[in-house]
């Protein structure tokens, strides 16, 4: 007989704050600049919601 078990659902895993995902990258040899951290803490203070941050940086940054 088999075991029968129940899907959660919804999305799995977790999300990384930002200095925890800082101390990972950084072992990999990436690091934010100073410019870069005035950046976030600008998008922090403005309260931008992700598609008004993901607009501001690639405006900056993708050229």
């Amino acid at each position: 007989m088999s075991k029968v078990t129940k899907q959660r659902s919804g999305p799995s895993g977790f999300v990384l704050g930002r200095q925890a995902f800082a101390r990972i990258s950084a072992v990999e040899g990436l690091v934010l600049t100073p410019g870069m951290q005035a950046d976030f803490a600008e998008l922090d203070r403005a309260q931008a919601d992700a598609a008004t941050r993901r607009r501001q940086l690639r405006k900056r940054y993708a050229g």
